[in-house]
């Protein structure tokens, strides 16, 4: 029978993805998302890094739920604004996930930031933690510039209008299997993946 491991979201996509990347890393695991569990605590992201918000959060579903939990900070950095909006990416624009907000924001503060400064890099902080307190952190990250307008359909937050280097077209243009593979949430979690491979097995 396989572990069963909580990721500490009730985001659908995230819950794909983890998903999609421990089954081609080969690990056999039964990921169970908080809308399994009425009663986990939604955890406020209060630290001031990708890895803190990650530890904090693993922890808390981990002691709440009894299951090893995974979970991940994730956000846009961009040169023109000094790393930001880093661990403010999902709130950048105030409320919490409106993505269309928070990237119409990030777009009018470097309106007039020319082509050759629009670098920017997505992070990603993913973390393990067990109910007995055992916790490890992995990090993943992915360079590359910001478009002056949306492109593609698909991924979600930023993704429209970053371009990773060495491409020509956007992570929101890319096909689930492409993204996984270049993207900082997928470096992350197919570091995390030994790792979450070895604290089940011990």
């Amino acid at each position: 029978m396989a572990s069963q491991v909580v990721l500490a979201t009730r985001n659908r996509k995230k819950l794909d993805e983890l998903h999609r990347i421990l089954e081609a890393e080969g690990l056999d695991v039964e990921i169970l998302s908080l809308d399994a569990f009425p009663d986990a605590p939604e955890v406020p992201e209060t630290e001031s890094t990708f890895a803190g918000n990650a530890l904090l959060k693993a922890r808390a579903i981990a002691q709440a739920t009894g299951l090893p939990a995974v979970a991940d900070d994730s956000g846009l950095c961009v040169d023109a604004l000094n790393g930001m909006p880093g661990v403010l990416s999902a709130r950048w624009a105030g409320g919490h996930g409106d993505d269309d907000a928070n990237l119409d924001l990030v777009l009018a503060q470097i309106e007039d930031t020319p082509d050759r400064r629009r670098g920017a890099s997505f992070m990603c902080a993913a973390a393990v933690a067990l109910p007995d307190g055992t916790e490890r952190v992995v990090e993943g990250s992915v360079e590359g510039t910001l478009l002056r307008e949306r492109r593609g359909e698909n991924g979600f937050g930023y993704d429209p209008i970053f371009v990773p280097l060495g491409h020509d077209v956007t992570t929101a243009q890319m096909s689930a299997a492409e993204k996984d593979a270049i993207s900082h949430r997928g470096r992350a979690l197919r570091s995390l993946a030994p790792v979450l491979a070895e604290l089940l097995a011990s």
